[in-house]
């Protein structure tokens, strides 16, 4: 069996690894060389959402799913019924995953009380103890409040996580506003709705000084934005998603298995994208995974409700297309998956593991996904790399079969 390097916690790994096979007399899988051993993957853009939306998803049920997809740590987004802006509100989350959590769930809190953009949230102004700050779902469209909030977050050394989308360049639009969109007759969403208000934010940065990451980077612009801003010493950081990295917006249908936000973009922004991978423009891959009701996702394009469901496959699509593919190496996806996300949002709390035949090669099937959400719009690839077992805390939460 072969341990790939978590680099932050290698020896705690390996002490956990040894320790649990021992305890649980499972030898046999340590003398078996098919299998490989990675550190939990941490993921800093789900949505378990609860409270308010149990019918789409439960913090027990996005655990298990987190799970399955080999994460031990996973950052829960503050778009939920109350939004976590107050002490209060962050109490009833925090209860929920205290209670029901399976593996290590951190919450964010939202910029904005109420993520309504108006002012800030107490739980900013306080310095509440929480991951980070975000109103994701929504850009803080003011300026002004932006500034404030990057000041607040500076004072306690927070992370500001930036959904960025400019609402006046939206225009009612969908999907991605190019081919498919023109010769399909859907509204498009522009890419400078995008890139215009990162673009707006370095500024603020540069003033500022602040912790700044970039939520579901999709296009082109936003990595050229982004890697501009490092080269002049701009603390940020950015994220995308699998789905960017291996879809464009040729690959639509018209299923709201293929509707999330941002959207699909262009093949040029796909390229750009995996290159900004290799060169580390793009510090991590996050999954935004989004479980809605088969009925808010049965609506088509126009009027499904934006999201998808995604970490149950993450790590079996990203091994399979990129590191087979001979894209990046293993040791660039465990990195972006583990080491990278963990050390931006100081998260080195776990020694989870999980144990994968990267030989097993399967068809992706959404129904046998644990997420209560199936919407998926790699619903039939195939892929290599299965599950075996995840392991946090020294015990087992998800074993195949």
């Amino acid at each position: 069996m072969t341990l790939i390097s978590a680099r932050l916690t290698d020896n705690r790994i390996e002490e956990s690894v040894s320790r649990f096979f021992a305890d649980n007399n499972l030898f046999s899988y340590l003398n078996n060389s098919k299998f490989t051993i990675f550190p939990g993957f941490c993921d800093v853009h789900v949505h378990f959402r609860e409270p308010g939306f149990v019918y789409k998803e439960d913090i027990f049920t996005g655990s298990m799913a987190a799970a399955r997809g080999g994460y031990t740590a996973v950052c829960t987004m503050p778009n939920l019924n109350p939004v976590p802006d107050s002490e209060e509100n962050l109490k009833i989350q925090t209860d929920a995953i205290n209670e029901k959590a399976q593996i290590a769930v951190f919450p964010y809190a939202s910029i904005t009380e109420g993520q309504r953009g108006e002012r800030l949230s107490q739980l900013l102004i306080n310095g509440a103890k929480v991951v980070a700050f975000s109103d994701d779902g929504k850009g803080v469209q003011s300026e002004e409040l932006m500034l404030e909030a990057m000041t607040v977050a500076k004072k306690y050394d927070a992370i500001i996580v930036a959904h960025c989308e400019d609402n006046n360049l939206l225009r009612g639009g969908y999907i991605h506003d190019g081919e498919y969109a023109k010769s399909h007759g859907h509204k498009g969403i522009c890419s400078e709705s995008e890139y215009a208000q990162i673009a707006r934010d370095i500024e603020l940065v540069k003033k500022i000084g602040c912790k700044y990451h970039v939520c579901h980077i999709s296009t082109k612009e936003s990595v050229e934005l982004i890697a501009k801003a490092k080269a002049n010493g701009v603390d940020i950081t950015c994220e995308t998603a699998p789905h960017y990295l291996l879809l464009n917006d040729c690959c639509l249908q018209e299923s709201g298995a293929f509707k999330m936000n941002p959207p699909l973009r262009s093949e040029e922004d796909r390229l750009a994208l995996l290159e900004g991978i290799k060169n580390g423009t793009i510090d991590m891959i996050a999954t935004d995974h989004a479980p809605h009701s088969a009925e808010e996702k049965s609506l088509g394009l126009a009027k499904s409700a934006f999201g998808i469901v995604g970490i149950e496959t993450a790590f079996p699509l990203l091994y399979t297309y990129l590191v087979k593919n001979g894209i990046i190496t293993l040791q660039k996806l465990i990195d972006l998956l583990t080491y990278n996300p963990r050390k931006r949002f100081n998260i080195t709390s776990d020694v989870g593991f999980s144990v994968w035949d990267l030989d097993k090669q399967y068809v992706i099937n959404p129904e046998e996904f644990l997420s209560k959400g199936k919407s998926s719009p790699f619903n039939g690839t195939v892929v290599n790399a299965e599950n075996i077992l995840t392991i946090y805390n020294n015990r087992v939460i998800y074993k195949k079969g």
